[in-house]
Formats: structure tokens, C-alpha cells, sequence
């Protein structure tokens, strides 16, 4: 289903802006809001709304823009038929794999995404885990939490500086290349490894293969994007060769690794651990995870501080702008390289 991309002058453009409180705030302030309607009508509407078929049509009659988020319906051919003015999806978050159908890629609509956005602030949250636990504050926190002797709790395992450490990175992503910059500027010695990194890369001099890298680093943070490829990368035997008292963050997606195994060698104590994912989520009040005194949880909100909310916000603004007159877009995903990451 093809479409034309001639709009009528005199129609003008519409956006239907679908992300709900307080999120929609934080991604678009009165600044930026102000911005996207100078350049466009836009139609707030709510997710339940989209559910039905009426409510579908009638939001998007004589809309071409779409600004999407997490629990948007995925764009089928049923709903394209609905929306027969659709040109362009721009997505709040990183991921589009929910949005998009096999339909979607023939009907000749774009779609943009803000990913770019979040990756300074998961790759914060990620130095953040990794600095915590190796100064052993998590174990300190719970000790002085629940009773300890102060000199009890001055007994737990020594901290260990950043500076000097060695630090590994599975994956040269945008959020990965982040978190190397902010380990280097702390003095870390850090690897990274990841398959396709190309020999005139910057990190060229710092690549490892994974096995080097697990046996070799006191932390493993990862960054990769979730591929078949990926899926399980590290699972038992991966998780193993770490050194004892080693740091393992995972920011990214929980497939990349064997929860059970990682649970395991954390129960042990041998591994202290940092989650912002998880294969269920939300995570259950009596999940496993949440009963280990060694492991940091956050409920994966990585990517969603202040500062990557309005980042995101100005970068869906900024492709509407550019798409509206007849620019590149900066952020523009294709079906090719959607199928070969997370």
C-alpha cells in the first residue's frame, strides 16, 4: 500500500501526539511543545482511545505525523488502511521493533526514533552500578541497614578505585562508546569487545575477544544489542570465567545473558551484580533478585533522567521539522538494520 507524498497546501500538517502523563511532560515541555506546534496542528490523544477501530480512524483523519510511545498498537495493515494520510512515526523511545510490521514496511510511511537521547543517561546509571559495587556499598548499606555492629560493618570486603581498574565492555554501541569515555575519564584500563568493530574504529586498540575480556576484567558491563546473535552470549561457562569478586552490569536487555547462571554465582557471593533489566518485568514483589544483599536493582528507568527526557523531546521535534521541509531525516530507522538490533 503505497502512498502518495503530495499533502494540499492548503490542509497544512497534523501530528497525534500519544504519550501519556506525566512521560508526555517530560518529553515535551512548554518550550518544546510550543516548538512542534509552531510547525504543526497536533491532536493529543489517549492510548485507550487507539484500541478501537473508530477511535483509530478518527484520530488520525487527516493526520500524516505520528508521535509514538511505549504501549503505542503496533502499526498493522488493518490500522495503516486507518490512518491513510500517515507519513511519518517518530518514536519518544530507542526500540521501534513493537510499532513496525511487515505491512508498515511496504506502505511507504517513515519512522524516526530518539534512542540517540537516552544513551548518556543509561551509560551514567551503568558507571553508577559500577562504581557502587566496587566500593562494596551495597554490602556496607544492608550491613549498617539491618543491625550491624558498626565494626561488623567495617569488616566487609575492601573497596576498590576505579581508577586503575579493568573494565569491560561487551558491546561498542552509543550507550557503550558513553560509558567507555566515562571509565577512561576515572582512569579505568578498559576492553571492549564486539565482533563488528571495524580496525580504523577509535576502539580498535582497546578490542578483546570475549573470552579475554571476562577472564581478564574486575567488571563486565554490558552494552550490546539484543540479536539472535547475542541472545545468551554470556551463559554459564561465560559467567564463570570472571574472576572471583568480580562486577558484572547489565543496562542493556536480560536475554544477552543466563539469568539463572548470573543468579547463581551472585547467590554464591562469588559475583556482585547490577540490574536495570530483567526477564520479567515489572519485576514480581518476591522476585529472587530482590532478596541478595550484593546486587543493585533499579526498575529499568536507565535511560529516563531529566536531561534524556527533553533530549528526546527536541530530537522527535527536530525530524518533524526536517521532514516537514523536505530535509534528511538524522534518526531515520531501516528495516536492513532494524533486523540486526535490539
Amino acid at each position: 500500500m503505497q502512498r502518495s507524498d503530495e499533502i494540499s497546501p492548503s490542509q497544512g500538517w497534523s501530528a497525534v501526539l500519544c504519550v501519556a502523563e506525566p512521560e508526555r511532560g517530560a518529553f515535551f515541555p512548554a518550550s518544546t511543545l510550543q516548538r512542534l506546534e509552531a510547525r504543526c496542528d497536533v491532536r493529543i490523544v489517549d492510548r485507550q482511545v487507539l484500541d478501537s477501530a473508530h477511535g483509530f480512524a478518527q484520530s488520525f483523519d487527516g493526520v500524516q505525523i505520528a508521535i509514538t510511545s511505549w504501549g503505542f498498537p503496533s502499526l498493522s495493515a488493518e490500522r495503516l488502511v486507518l490512518a491513510p494520510q500517515l507519513r511519518l512515526v517518530t518514536h519518544t523511545g530507542s526500540s521501534v521493533k513493537f510499532l513496525v510490521t511487515d505491512e508498515f514496511w511496504t506502505s511507504g510511511v517513515r519512522i524516526s526514533q530518539a534512542g540517540a537521547a537516552m544513551a548518556a543517561s543509561v551509560a551514567e546509571l551503568s558507571l553508577a552500578f559500577t562504581l557502587a559495587l566496587l566500593r562494596r556499598i551495597p554490602e556496607q548499606d544492608h550491613a549498617l541497614h539491618d543491625g550491624s555492629e558498626w565494626q561488623v560493618a567495617r569488616t566487609a570486603r575492601r573497596g576498590v578505585e576505579i581508577a586503575g581498574a579493568r573494565v569491560g565492555v561487551v558491546g561498542a554501541s552509543r550507550t557503550g562508546r558513553s560509558y567507555v569515555e566515562r571509565c577512561q575519564a576515572l582512569g579505568a584500563d578498559v576492553l571492549v569487545h564486539d565482533p563488528y568493530l571495524r580496525h580504523d574504529d577509535p576502539l580498535s586498540d582497546r578490542s578483546a575477544t570475549l573470552e579475554s575480556l571476562l577472564a581478564s576484567c574486575d567488571v563486565v558491563a554490558i552494552h550490546a544489542p539484543l540479536t539472535e546473535e547475542s541472545k545468551g552470549m554470556l551463559g554459564r561457562g561465560q559467567l564463570a570465567s570472571i574472576r572471583d569478586g568480580g562486577v558484572v552490569v547489565n543496562t542493556a536487555r536480560s536475554p544477552l545473558v543466563d539469568m539463572d547462571a548470573l543468579y547463581d554465582e551472585a547467590a554464591s557471593g562469588r559475583l556482585d551484580v547490577a540490574l536495570d533489566v530483567f526477564d520479567v518485568e515489572p519485576l514480581p514483589p518476591d522476585d529472587r533478585w530482590r532478596a541478595l544483599p550484593n546486587v543493585l536493582l533499579t526498575p529499568h528507568l536507565g535511560g529516563a533522567s531529566v536531561q534524556s527526557r527533553l533530549r528526546a523531546g527536541q530530537i522527535v521535534v527536530s525530524e518533524i521539522e526536517r521532514f516537514i521541509s523536505g530535509r534528511a531525516l538524522e534518526h531515520e530507522v531501516h528495516r536492513p538494520a532494524l533486523e540486526r538490533i535490539g
